[in-house]
């Protein structure tokens, strides 16, 4: 059974780690370098913990790091995994029912991400307000398990949107350009075609990414507050505009622009004054 297996993983953990988070952080790819800025008391490498997955994509570290950012004990999942590698939802979700049972409150999910609006550009950060769930799966489906959550959780108050008030105005006081939009969740690997950027825009897209409304369909079901940006890699929208785009663009954008986002974190887990 599903929780049997978190239930396993949580107890190999607290054999190796005594620390307590209380935030869980999940890196995209290109986004492994906020792991530098922790004060890390201890990490686990994904392959050493039951059931855990590993993840296959370029740049994700496969590594459990805990420790402090900005004061406040975290627990960030350095790589995530996806549908499009060949796992199953639960096992893309793994890792959020994990960190729940570790005793986590907030969740925050990075990713990086296409622009399907006129209005954001490469380099530009986006909190997101809400998405738009085009996967082929859903990570609850199957009989549920009313420790985890309940069985038909609402998805009306997902995103923490008083967060992305501060993480604006924290943005704009620091000079970063910054946005909130809507995430189009798409199984991928492949990139979209033109006349899809088209349609995600028309539907109310401001952008398009392969992964996170999984983990935050799971984190809403684990009762977790939930906080996620994307670091934009490419514009999509208008059709004249699109260019071809490679793994190594984005993983370079995302590396040259996560310093952007390691700031709007580190203030908003400071919980700084504005």
């Amino acid at each position: 059974m599903l929780y049997d297996k978190i239930q396993a993983a949580v107890d190999f953990i607290n054999h190796k780690i005594s620390f307590k988070p209380t935030t869980g952080i999940i890196l995209g790819t290109g986004l492994g370098g906020l792991v530098e800025d922790i004060d890390i008391v201890g990490e686990i490498s994904y392959t050493d913990i039951p059931h855990f997955p590993k993840s296959t994509v370029a740049s994700h570290q496969n590594r459990l790091v805990f420790g402090t950012l900005a004061g406040a004990p975290v627990v960030a999942m350095a790589g995530r995994f996806h549908y499009y590698e060949g796992y199953s939802m639960q096992e893309v979700t793994f890792g959020v029912r994990v960190l729940k049972f570790l005793g986590i409150k907030e969740l925050i999910v990075s990713n990086v991400a296409g622009s399907t609006s006129q209005h954001i550009f490469p380099g530009d950060i986006v909190f997101i307000k809400d998405h738009v769930n085009l996967q082929p799966e859903n990570p609850l489906r199957g009989a549920n398990d009313e420790r985890l959550g309940v069985r038909f959780p609402d998805m009306m108050k997902v995103y923490d949107l008083e967060k992305n008030q501060r993480a604006l105005a924290i943005a704009k006081q620091k000079g970063i350009r910054a946005h909130e939009g809507v995430y189009v969740c798409l199984q991928g690997p492949n990139l979209e075609t033109p006349s899809e950027y088209e349609f995600l825009h028309r539907i109310g897209g401001d952008l398009v990414g392969m992964s996170t409304v999984p983990e935050v369909i799971v984190a809403r079901h684990s009762g977790l507050s939930v906080f996620a940006l994307s670091v934009v890699s490419n514009q999509c929208y208008p059709k004249e505009i699109i260019k071809e785009t490679t793994l190594e663009s984005v993983i370079a954008l995302a590396q040259e622009t996560a310093p952007k986002m390691c700031q709007i974190v580190k203030s908003l887990l400071k919980k700084e004054d504005l």
